[in-house]
């Protein structure tokens, strides 16, 4: 009985809106993912961006993972400023990506001229290509100032949108085969991984919080206002919401204040 009690924990304002963004998340995912497979059908060089795994690199996923989680729980302190700096400039396309084709939509619906004002990378840009570019530049700046778990949860979903739309698994062996690998890769380091190397290493990276390179940055200067930049972020590779949701969170707050899910989990559902 007591354990049943316990459940109710789940009807909480801050697990229903984890659990039903979550969920929102996966939907839209497959769906932005089916809509990006049509367009590169219509488009060869989309097609190029896009990665197909064969086995040996399905396989090379779970083991890379596990690398990266070893590297991050031993160097975190040490590698999280240029984490943070990878992340943002991930997180600035993956926005982009996801945002580009609800402003296509609004541009056709209102009949709005959009000419070509300049290439980079040599991709040429409409203007207002060029005006979402800035205004995702300017949310992920925002995020580096503040830190605030909304932009975090923002950008990460992004990435995780980007993530599924750009990698595709070409038939039910190689997801299966995957699927297994994930699953024991999860088991081992959320529930043995302490055994080995004395501690839960899966729960000690994903609490931890990165170094603000933009505060360390405006310190070292001495810019006016570095106080007010936060010295420490969440990064975007799960979304976060406070446990006490309704009355707020302060930014860059201990991570046991949060609830959290990792973006790679949600990542599994989608590709099974």
């Amino acid at each position: 009985m007591e354990s049943l009690w316990k459940l109710l924990y789940l009807l909480e304002p801050a697990p229903i809106t984890l659990i039903v963004t979550a969920v929102a998340v996966t939907f839209g995912s497959a769906f932005r993912a089916l809509n990006y497979e049509k367009e590169m059908e219509r488009n060869r060089d989309l097609s190029e961006a896009s990665i197909t795994l064969d086995r040996s690199q399905a396989l090379m996923i779970p083991v890379m993972s596990s690398c990266s989680l070893l590297l991050m729980f031993y160097l975190f302190s040490s590698v999280s400023q240029l984490l943070t700096a990878f992340t943002a400039i991930a997180s600035v396309s993956s926005l982009f990506f996801c945002l580009s084709p609800h402003v296509a939509y609004l541009k056709s619906q209102f009949g709005l001229t959009d000419p070509y004002v300049s290439r980079c990378c040599s991709k040429s840009f409409t203007r207002i290509q060029a005006l979402l570019l800035l205004a995702c530049i300017g949310t992920v700046a925002a995020w580096l100032v503040s830190g605030h778990w909304i932009l975090n949860n923002l950008l990460g979903i992004s990435i995780c949108i980007a993530f599924v739309s750009h990698v595709r698994l070409p038939n039910i062996k190689i997801c299966a085969m995957l699927l297994v690998c994930l699953f024991v890769y999860d088991i081992f380091w959320v529930f043995f991984s302490e055994r080995f190397f004395g501690a839960n290493v899966m729960v000690s990276v994903a609490t931890q919080q990165a170094s603000n390179p933009v505060h360390t940055v405006a310190n070292s200067l001495s810019l006016p206002g570095s106080q007010l930049i936060t010295k420490k972020l969440e990064l975007p590779v799960k979304i976060v919401f406070p446990r006490d949701l309704l009355g707020g969170a302060v930014s860059g707050g201990n991570g046991s204040d949060f609830m959290m899910l990792g973006l790679g989990d949600m990542v599994d559902i989608l590709f099974f």
